[in-house]
């Protein structure tokens, strides 16, 4: 069983198991588990229910490995050019997103 997820600006296909890293949100510090609800599609070995935009009653259940503190890792290092021609005007800023790392526990749809 697999199902495709929205979070944030980004579509994940995920299964029970699976270890992904989503966009960074707010979350209590004590908290253990996030529900994902906007989920577009689901499908198990017989059917494929696919939402329009979003599946009604459908959410998928995640977990963190220790704490929501310690999910939280940061992303590759980027580092965009800002640059005008024949300015001598040169700008090297370094960029550095955060994501936070879940385990998907169940998929009920």
């Amino acid at each position: 069983m697999y199902a495709v997820i929205e979070q944030g600006s980004k579509q994940y296909k995920v299964a029970e198991g699976d270890c992904i890293k989503i966009e960074l949100t707010d979350i209590s510090p004590e908290a253990t588990t996030i529900e994902l609800d906007k989920v577009l599609l689901v499908s198990d070995d017989k059917e494929v229910k696919v939402g329009t935009p979003y599946l009604k009653g459908a959410k998928v259940i995640a977990s963190f490995q220790t704490s929501a503190q310690d999910a939280v890792v940061k992303g590759q290092k980027l580092y965009p050019m800002h640059f005008r021609r024949r300015k001598n005007s040169k700008k090297r800023v370094g960029h550095r997103q955060k994501h936070l790392q879940v385990t998907i526990d169940k998929i009920e749809a």
